[in-house]
């Protein structure tokens, strides 16, 4: 898997300058409020034996010992999550700026190949393509280029922050513009396929997401989630310096605690892989930035610097393919 497209291509430096104050805007309401955090268990395994590993923006992340989940602690309840991204002044910039800027390369590079993917796998695990429901679509760009392929009859969008709802109504998608979890469901309104890119992550409570995401699924219906990986590449290497360690993330699962929780929530896995292409960019890209140093680490320097025309693609393809890079999918089945 050539990696033909870089960090630069769907995150323009010229236009995250400007981002800086709203995301200054969206640490601040966060840290205004830490007194309302509270303590959680793992969210994949629920253990309470942690160990703490760094802090970022003031915010705790700990380690459980049990599956080597990573997670914040202590955390905003879903109260005021959903607070927060109602007021976000990062989305709100992203959604005007940095997503129309980029994306028709986001389409390309990145949202062609999820709808792609997302085809291949009802194809392979034969799974219906009458309905299917995304949770969590921000710019809209996966539903449109899903409703582009004429192969779903009914494609539904499920995005609570009201600028993203708005972006998606206006490309006409069916948006429901709730969290998934203030949803009520009859068999009616059950789907074949219920994806998420990008959400889990966020979440005060995984668990209960996917419960509700299963009640939307009919029995046998494929249910795919994507989201970092706390062991992949860049996060292990980077760690708090990471741009994936953030305010806002505040759960990194890695495949096997990820695959646990989904099994304990009454999915069957049928595949776990980690496609992510931009490891090696990143990594290489804080270094060149000055933001981290491989002076103590030849090998890597070796790679990502000295001989990087040569032995970057394989590099990352390296990662993909030993399931270490910092993206992960897990397909599943509902039981």
């Amino acid at each position: 898997m050539a990696n033909n497209f870089t960090e630069q291509d769907i995150r323009p430096k010229d236009l995250l300058v400007g981002q800086q104050e709203a995301l200054k805007h969206d640490i601040d309401f966060l840290a205004s409020r830490s007194s309302e955090f509270v303590n959680v268990n793992c969210p994949a395994c629920d253990s309470n034996n942690f160990i703490k590993k760094y802090n970022k923006y003031g915010f705790n992340i700990v380690e459980c010992k049990s599956c080597k989940t990573d997670y914040t602690n202590p955390r905003p309840n879903s109260d005021l999550l959903g607070l927060f991204y109602s007021q976000s002044a990062n989305y709100a910039y992203w959604n005007k700026y940095i997503f129309p800027a980029s994306d028709a390369v986001r389409r390309e590079k990145i949202f062609k190949r999820r709808v792609d993917g997302i085809l291949e796998y009802c194809k392979k695990f034969n799974a219906s393509t009458n309905s299917i429901l995304e949770v969590g679509a921000g710019f809209g760009t996966f539903c449109e280029e899903l409703k582009s392929r004429n192969v779903f009859t009914k494609i539904v969008a499920v995005e609570p922050t009201p600028s993203l709802a708005e972006t998606c109504r206006k490309k006409g998608i069916e948006t429901i513009e709730k969290p998934i979890e203030k949803i009520l469901v009859s068999d009616a309104e059950k789907f074949d396929v219920v994806v998420n890119f990008e959400v889990i992550e966020h979440l005060f409570s995984p668990k209960e997401f996917i419960q509700q995401c299963k009640k939307f699924l009919k029995p046998g219906g494929l249910f795919v989630v994507t989201c970092p990986n706390g062991q992949g590449f860049d996060v292990v290497t980077l760690k708090e310096i990471s741009n994936t360690v953030d305010h806002e993330h505040i759960n990194y699962f890695n495949p096997n605690s990820l695959g646990l929780l989904l099994e304990n929530c009454g999915f069957e896995i049928l595949e776990s892989l980690t496609p992510g292409v931009l490891d090696a960019d990143l990594v290489r890209n804080a270094v060149l930035d000055g933001k981290y140093s491989l002076d103590n680490q030849q090998f890597l320097k070796q790679i990502l610097i000295d001989d990087w025309d040569t032995k970057g693609v394989a590099f990352q393809n390296f990662l993909i393919h030993n399931k270490l890079s910092s993206n992960m999918w897990i397909v599943a089945k509902s039981a």
